[in-house]
């Protein structure tokens, strides 16, 4: 029992870490930050199995981890609002071509951060940009604007001979 009650525990506490991390924390892994994880995994094995290093042990603790991250994708998937609770929700950084500083601030995203996301998508100016969303998952998703023949509804638009 000590065992579930351990294993439930940090996982709880990884997974308010992450959250505390912020989205763009996430994404933007590097290879010290993969080396940390990988300690953080040896640090959370003690925790979860303390002396008792037995194989028994070690896959109750990943089943139980197993089923609690299912059971989380299962809160989601049945709850719509416990979505954004456990995975979080979209930030708009910019809209119209202007960043919103504010959110930008609040989510921990430079301007140097979204230039440089802009750029990996083709876009040179932020001028192009329409809206650009932190996902929840720390890409940043960006709609430019339409220009010429495309800012017509499909309906009003030439047709090819």
């Amino acid at each position: 029992m000590q065992l579930i009650l351990r294993t439930v525990v940090i996982f709880l506490a990884l997974w308010l870490v992450l959250r505390v991390a912020g989205k763009r924390q996430v994404a933007q892994m590097d290879a010290f930050d993969l080396v940390t994880i990988i300690v953080l995994g040896g640090v959370v094995t003690q925790g979860i199995l303390q002396e008792d290093y037995s194989l028994v042990s070690a896959l109750v603790a990943i089943g139980l981890v197993t089923l609690l991250a299912v059971g989380l994708s299962v809160l989601t998937w049945r709850f719509p609002g416990a979505d954004k609770i456990i995975e979080g929700e979209p930030t708009i950084l910019l809209q119209d071509g202007r960043p919103d500083e504010t959110a930008m601030r609040a989510e921990r995203v430079s301007m140097a951060n979204l230039l440089a996301a802009a750029r990996e998508h083709g876009i040179r100016d932020l001028e192009e940009i329409d809206l650009a969303v932190l996902e929840a998952d720390g890409a940043v998703s960006f709609f430019t604007r339409r220009t010429g023949e495309d800012d017509q509804p499909p309906e009003h638009r030439a047709k090819a001979l």
